[in-house]
């Protein structure tokens, strides 16, 4: 069992919370809950403050090693068994929930008309990518999908959390729209769905309706060759 219990998985607008250190090692901390994203699956990790006493210390980084989330903070003084009281940087953490949840529009979308699978992409405050396994790159096509994402935007549409075991999961069609799957090492599936336009396995921090992304703008396409084609796109 993981040492950490992530809240940011059922609520990612709880921005301060009290934990406890379970373990500290320098600048590097691992606590009990944590509402801090770590960086994984293309979403860069939350920033924020941890006060203890008249000690107040900025978050860095965080990041899994060995099974464990584990935070940087920017001076050692922390140790095992002190309470903390958090604090997350909710400019940088909702202008990533805003891109997360575009991603997902855009995704649908694109996986709508073209029935193309992702194959990477980056989350970014000013701007993200995407890559999609698709052979016929035609730019009208993508300003189509575009289009759709933002009509999806302007219904307001209810972006909700559910779990589910592996094996309910796996009965889903089209859980995962990653062309590499969904990782054998989940049991423990959280789906996120967008009314009812998109669904997808996730794991990352999301607004609560579609109207709060904003338009969806975008930026430009590239041909990456063999049939990887990535788009960049921003908010406004």
């Amino acid at each position: 069992m993981m040492k950490t219990e992530l809240l940011y998985l059922k609520d990612s607008y709880l921005k301060e919370w009290e934990a406890t250190v379970v373990s500290a090692k320098g600048k590097f901390v691992v606590f009990d809950k944590s509402a801090f994203y770590y960086t994984s699956g293309g979403q860069p990790c939350d920033h924020g403050k941890i006060v203890c006493g008249d000690e107040e210390y900025k978050v860095v980084f965080g990041g899994k090693f060995d099974g464990e989330i584990s935070y940087e903070i920017d001076k050692e003084g922390l140790k095992e068994g002190d309470t903390v009281q958090c604090v997350v940087d909710w400019e940088r953490r909702y202008r990533l929930m805003r891109m997360h949840t575009a991603a997902h529009l855009v995704c649908g979308a694109v996986h709508n008309k073209t029935g193309a699978l992702i194959t990477g992409g980056q989350l970014e405050i000013e701007k993200s990518k995407i890559d999609f396994s698709l052979e016929n790159f035609d730019r009208a096509l993508i300003d189509d999908c575009i289009k759709l994402a933002n009509e999806m935007v302007e219904k307001d549409l209810q972006v909700s959390v559910e779990f589910k075991s592996r094996e309910e999961a796996d009965k889903m069609p089209q859980l995962s729209k990653l062309a590499k799957g969904l990782p054998a090492e989940i049991k423990n599936v959280r789906l996120l769905s967008i009314g009812d336009f998109d669904v997808q396995a996730d794991g990352g921090t999301h607004v609560k309706s579609t109207k709060e992304v904003g338009k969806i703008s975008l930026l430009k396409c590239d041909n990456k060759g063999a049939s990887r084609r990535r788009i960049y796109y921003t908010l406004e």
